[in-house]
């Protein structure tokens, strides 16, 4: 299903780094490794834990895939306590969590019976409040029975023995981030590939959880990922719970999830700022010589200065090297005709906003009028490529930026150009369009149908990075877009 399909890709980014920004004020995860190897050593002099024999190195061949700087490859081994004993008294009532009260899936939900501890400490697996357990069969372990238990009668338990439990050795580490690990396509699929045993009751090789190989975080990244999961896997959660919307949700991505990722892009966080970027002044100051240029050579006209931006109209943060400007102020923005021409049977395109359709232009239904027609309405928009078209009537926005020269004009459509090639990427333009429609929709006049006028999109207040990083930002946009799209289609 759609949801499930959405889930694996997501916790894929998250343990590649990719849905998290990296900071500088992080601790450095050596000092995390540290502490728990520190921490080990201890409680194997104070013979709390038996000493285990030297996992081997991680040699370059075993890393599947790239892991942001500041992370580490490390084997699970290396990190946790695997399946651990507990030393209780015999008539402490504890919780018993057979299988069946393990939930499969993405829910960190089970539920236990109550038993007195010496009825459950021989022949079944012992479990402490804040442990992680696995499944470990076939095929409770494909379908994620994976929980953290962290409520339990007297901070104790025991179940099932085709479970295997986890357990952190230091206080400061994030049982969440391995939860989340643990339910990913990457760890499942190593699991089966280990399998032992006959079919029905195959396991995962008793070796696989303290070989396998964790990206491992600093922890205040661990936190970040946590956060971020919970939030986005809550939302994939409640369009699931309709399953009435499922089929539409196939091929319409969820608005809230594309918002989300669009919005985290066009605040700086999908990105890192680089002080080696060129400074944003810099790219303001070029683009407005090239305009005075223009100006002067009389190939555009002088518009009236718009209003400085206020305090008061700044939607949210953007990162210091950023600058708040107006669509005016980067771009020529312009719109097409608002008049009808005759049309004609054959003749040259006339693109409206009915020809704008998820970023690509549909032309199956294109009205055509005469060159003559064309050209006058071209004098003032003509459309190149790298322009992006904008519907200012009806339904607002649905930008499309033109990879592909085609001859045409324009009707009720707002036009942005870039006042020299490569001033400005207009793949990031597009990007900012497209998070910022639902703005004006909410801004535009309301008359017969729904407007928004030329002076409106001109003074469109944007957040603009430097050159550099609006390059990163399209980029990582490109490939998470895209990999939504194929999910939609599927």
């Amino acid at each position: 299903m759609l949801a499930d399909k959405l889930r694996k890709s997501v916790l894929q980014s998250a343990i590649q780094g990719k849905l998290t920004e990296q900071l500088a004020t992080d601790d450095k995860v050596e000092d995390l490794l540290k502490a728990i190897k520190e921490e080990k050593e201890r409680l194997i002099k104070e013979k709390k834990i038996k000493k285990q024999k030297p996992l081997p190195e991680i040699t370059e061949e075993e890393i599947p895939f790239e892991i942001p700087k500041n992370w580490k490859w490390v084997r699970l081994g290396e990190i946790v306590l695997i399946n651990p004993r507990n030393k209780i008294d015999d008539d402490i009532e504890v919780s018993f969590i057979p299988m069946n009260l393990i939930e499969a899936g993405y829910k960190n939900k089970y539920c236990y019976e109550k038993r007195l501890w010496k009825n459950v400490k021989s022949g079944f697996t012992h479990i402490k409040k804040g442990d992680l357990g696995i499944a470990k069969i076939t095929p409770c372990f494909q379908n994620r029975k994976s929980a953290i238990f962290d409520d339990l009668i007297n901070e104790y338990g025991a179940g099932t023995t085709e479970i295997n439990i986890i357990r952190k050795i230091i206080k400061n580490f994030s049982m969440k981030y391995l939860l989340w690990f643990v339910k990913t396509e990457y760890f499942i699929n190593g699991g089966v590939k280990s399998f032992t045993g006959t079919a029905g009751q195959q396991r995962i090789n008793k070796d696989y959880l303290k070989m396998v190989l964790v990206p491992l975080p600093p922890l205040a990244e661990q936190k970040r990922i946590v956060e971020k999961l919970d939030n986005i896997l809550a939302n994939i959660d409640e369009l699931k719970a309709n399953e009435e919307k499922l089929s539409i949700l196939q091929k319409n991505f969820p608005d809230k999830l594309k918002k989300s990722i669009l919005q985290s892009a066009i605040q700086g966080n999908l990105t890192e700022q680089l002080a080696t970027d060129d400074k944003v002044e810099d790219l303001l100051k070029a683009i407005k010589e090239e305009k005075e240029r223009l100006i002067k050579e009389k190939k555009i006209k002088k518009q009236k200065p718009l209003p400085e931006i206020t305090e008061e109209e700044i939607p949210f943060e953007i990162p210091k090297n950023w600058k708040w400007v107006r669509a005016n102020d980067i771009l020529d923005v312009r719109d097409g005709t608002h008049d009808t021409p005759k049309y004609v049977v054959k003749g040259v395109p006339l693109v409206t906003s009915k020809n704008l359709d998820n970023g690509k232009l549909n032309l199956s239904n294109i009205k055509y009028i005469s060159k003559n027609d064309s050209e006058k309405i071209n004098l003032r928009s003509k459309v190149n490529l790298n322009d992006i078209l904008f519907a200012m009537i009806g339904t607002i926005g649905n930008p499309v930026i033109i990879k592909k020269d085609i001859e045409m004009s324009i009707k009720n459509i707002g036009l942005f150009k870039s006042y020299r090639e490569n001033a400005i990427n207009m793949d990031y333009i597009y990007y900012l369009l497209l998070y910022m429609q639902d703005i004006l929709k909410q801004q535009v006049s309301s008359g017969v149908q729904k407007f928004v006028s030329l002076t409106e999109l001109r003074r469109l207040m944007m957040p603009l990075p430097p050159l550099a990083e609006q390059k990163r930002i399209v980029e990582k946009l490109d490939k998470l877009l895209a990999d939504i799209e194929e999910l939609k289609i599927e």
